[in-house]
């Protein structure tokens, strides 16, 4: 099963939350509080959208390798970093 890395970005304030999934559309939906099981950290700023995805990689851990470097960057920049 394919893994993929995301980055959301909040249309109330611009924030960007990073996370690491096997469906970005149902983790998109849960995140936006359509399905259960959303992030805490972004109840705030409703509603997100999937704004890159990177993947697919081959296992969980090569997408939380990803998730992990794009954590380390900070703000909009998230969205056209270049990963190595």
């Amino acid at each position: 099963m394919p893994w993929f890395a995301y980055v959301l970005v909040s249309e109330a304030n611009g924030r960007t939350y990073v996370g690491a999934t096997t469906d970005v559309a149902r983790r998109a939906r849960q995140h936006n509080g359509g399905l259960a099981g959303g992030a805490r950290s972004t109840r705030a700023g409703r509603p997100w959208t999937v704004a890159r995805v990177l993947g697919p990689f081959p296992s969980k851990g090569l997408a939380l390798r990803a998730e992990h470097a794009i954590k380390r960057i900070r703000g909009q920049r998230r969205l056209t970093a270049v990963l190595p």
